[in-house]
């Protein structure tokens, strides 16, 4: 259990061990649940964005234009944890890319 000190102003600092375990990192809100008998659950906050928000972020970007198989694919590999490109697509053997 780890117990944090309150300051004069009402506020805590959390170790960086309990940050990591949330996995919460600079930036990173904290969603806090007050509970009966004093009691409160904490947990990283969820992105509250919207899809409408990352449209156009990477206009301009670069001039290759993605099929919507491609954007499917990478969007699937995304969801998945999955960052690197497939290792037999033509394009990562182009660049030598694995």
């Amino acid at each position: 259990m780890a117990t944090l000190t309150v300051t004069t102003r009402g506020q805590v600092t959390f170790r960086k061990k309990v940050l990591e375990h949330l996995g919460i990192k600079a930036g990173g809100k904290i969603e806090l649940d007050l509970l009966p008998d004093g009691r409160g659950m904490i947990r990283a906050a969820k992105p509250t964005g919207k899809i409408q928000d990352f449209f156009g972020v990477l206009a301009g970007k670069t001039k290759k234009i993605a099929t919507i198989e491609e954007m499917n694919e990478a969007a699937a590999r995304g969801w998945a944890g999955l960052n690197q490109p497939d290792s037999n697509r033509a394009d990562s053997k182009a660049t030598g890319r694995k």
